[in-house]
């Protein structure tokens, strides 16, 4: 095998580890706290520890993971502590997309918005967090790409991943039923950017956005948020 199949090869196998491992941990299958064994690793994918190392390089550079002072190595934590300018950033995000969507959108745009509200509304009814958590992040993504500014949607694609975690223990946190709210404002916002109504659009982006900040927040802000199951 030459060299240069051979580290196509190794590239491809570590981008598979790290995409598997970057989705374990955003969606809490991986818990904060939880160790990260190389050997382990190379075991369950069946390949030399180079690509896992890799992997988890590029892990840790987003701070998904790190490394103690005892070289042991293990999924970051949360840090409730200083989400201020992730939040700031949502909504900013949340609000610029869907105002340029209003501006900018083409006729082919909508029946995706339309499709992606749908499957949203039944993973609300379904109760089925991850779906819904990957299906409102496809809602607004579409939104961003309607907009026709890329670098606007790939920094809100970021931003909605890195929320992830934390969506996740929002939703759990909900007992009997989750809030149709977001549903209908999905349903506002859709009419906002066909109706080319761009002040409108900025307004329901703005609420949307501060609406599930608050109540992330809320919950953060609860004595008991640290028995909330990992």
């Amino acid at each position: 095998m030459s060299d240069t199949l051979s580290e196509r090869k190794r590239g491809s196998g570590a981008r598979m580890v790290y995409d598997l491992l970057r989705d374990e941990i955003l969606d809490l299958k991986l818990a904060p706290g939880s160790p990260i064994d190389e050997v382990q690793l190379a075991e369950r994918f069946g390949m030399s520890r180079t690509p896992i190392r890799e992997a988890l390089v590029r892990l840790s550079g987003e701070g998904l993971i790190e490394t103690l002072p005892n070289r042991s190595t293990m999924v970051s934590a949360i840090d409730f502590l200083n989400l201020s300018p992730l939040f700031d950033a949502l909504v900013l995000m949340y609000r610029v997309t869907t105002r340029l969507a209003a501006q900018n959108h083409r006729a082919e745009d909508l029946p995706a918005l339309h499709r992606l509200h749908a499957e949203y509304a039944a993973t609300v009814a379904a109760r089925d967090t991850s779906a819904m958590i990957a299906t409102n992040a496809a809602f607004h993504a579409a939104i961003a790409e309607a907009g026709r500014n890329p670098y606007f949607t790939g920094l809100f694609s970021r931003l909605l991943d890195e929320s992830r975690r934390m969506l996740h223990l929002y939703y759990r946190s909900y007992e009997e039923q989750f809030p149709q709210r977001f549903v209908d404002e999905h349903a506002d916002i859709i009419a906002a950017i066909k109706a080319r109504d761009l002040d409108a659009a900025d307004r329901l982006g703005k609420t949307h956005a501060e609406a599930i900040v608050a109540q992330v927040q809320a919950l953060f802000s609860r004595n008991d948020r640290l028995d909330i199951p990992l």
